[in-house]
């Protein structure tokens, strides 16, 4: 039977259980996403969990960086009743105050955490994110909802202790649900004689004194724009479209690792908007995180009943900085808007060509 606790309420979207989802495409998830920021030091924290209904399976993942150091721990477990408990192995989060305050508990004992988010401003609903294959299949088609805030508790990291307090720590969320690859790859076929030429893609969701900022942008490897979303929200709700943003990059040398960029906007009244971003430390999130391309674990990969792993990585093996580049990477940020001084998220990925950039395949760096 596949009735369970969430049909008692009055939420259905479809005449299914609320075990079912509406569509039947294998890469159906549901997930969490948070980063947690340390504005004094070089301390980076990226975590999340998921459901994968189609495919059975519940896991969860945390990642810390520390200098040149990333230490992950995940979990992983058969999928039996989705409910309102979000919960594997040594895993949980708690809803303490919906679209406001989560509690984000991680117990190992090379990573363990407890740690309460508070959210700074209202949640950001961004624009459905919508990719399409030259067989005019989606292998993404998702909502997600954004929002920036600050952290509080504890973090222990293989032995060392840090107190995490909301006047030093920041950070961002989204939870997101729909369509994109999870667990095992689908068979490549066509795709695999006619590739993508390249991926480019940035999310910035910044956080202000008076308000935030969130930038989510997608572009073709000829720059068509897919995806285009710029949103400024303040403290009393009120929302603003911010045009469409001109973006101008810098890369470190011989990489296409983002120093910083300048964004420039356009408020609703016609007024120019200029951002300065400049990207600090970062956390690879296909470097134990289980996102695109990482050889170590996946997302809704099954593993088995009462999986769980910890693995360190180092940085600065040269097995590990030759595929950085290619894949999303979440980096820390500052951020300045006018007088106004912030920071955030810059997650960027920059693969194969792209003509704004001045990058011609796969291979090309900047200069």
């Amino acid at each position: 039977m596949i009735i369970g606790p969430l049909d008692e309420y009055p939420i259905h979207q479809a005449p299914l259980p609320m075990a079912r989802a509406a569509t039947s495409d294998r890469n159906f998830y549901d997930r969490n996403y948070f980063n947690a920021i340390d504005t004094v030091d070089d301390t980076m924290l990226v975590t999340g969990f998921g459901v994968y209904p189609h495919l059975g399976v519940v896991d969860a993942y945390a990642v810390v960086r520390r200098g040149n150091a990333q230490r992950a721990v995940r979990f992983s477990d058969a999928l039996t009743q989705r409910g309102l408990d979000s919960a594997v192995g040594g895993y949980r989060i708690e809803v303490v105050e919906p679209l406001q305050r989560v509690r984000v508990i991680c117990e190992h004992e090379d990573l363990a955490f407890d740690l309460t988010w508070d959210g700074s401003f209202p949640v950001v609903q961004e624009e459905p994110h919508l990719i399409v294959t030259g067989m005019n299949r989606p292998i993404i088609d998702a909502q997600r909802f954004a929002q920036v805030g600050t952290w509080s508790g504890t973090l222990a990291v293989e032995g060392t202790d840090y107190a995490v307090t909301p006047d030093r720590w920041i950070g961002s969320r989204d939870r997101s649900w729909g369509i994109r690859p999870v667990g095992e790859a689908d068979p490549a076929g066509r795709l695999a004689d006619e590739p993508a030429g390249g991926f480019w893609w940035l999310y910035m969701p910044l956080r202000f004194d008076d308000y935030t900022i969130t930038i989510i942008i997608q572009e073709n490897p000829d720059g068509f724009r897919t995806l285009n979303d710029a949103t400024r929200v303040w403290k009393d709700g009120r929302v603003e479209q911010l045009g469409w943003p001109r973006l101008h990059f810098t890369y470190k040398s011989g990489t296409r690792i983002p120093l910083g960029a300048r964004v420039e906007l356009t408020t609703p009244d016609g007024k120019p908007l200029e951002l300065e971003v400049t990207a600090r430390t970062f956390v690879a999130l296909h470097v134990g995180a289980g996102y695109g391309g990482d050889p170590d674990w996946q997302h809704g990969q099954w593993k088995g009943r009462g999986w769980s792993q910890s693995q360190a990585y180092d940085l600065t093996d040269p097995a590990l900085t030759g595929r950085i580049p290619f894949g999303v990477i979440d980096h820390a940020a500052s951020a300045r808007c006018g007088d106004d001084v912030g920071g955030g998220l810059f997650e960027h990925a920059s693969m194969g060509r792209h003509d704004p950039s001045g990058f011609a395949d796969w291979g090309s760096v900047a200069p």
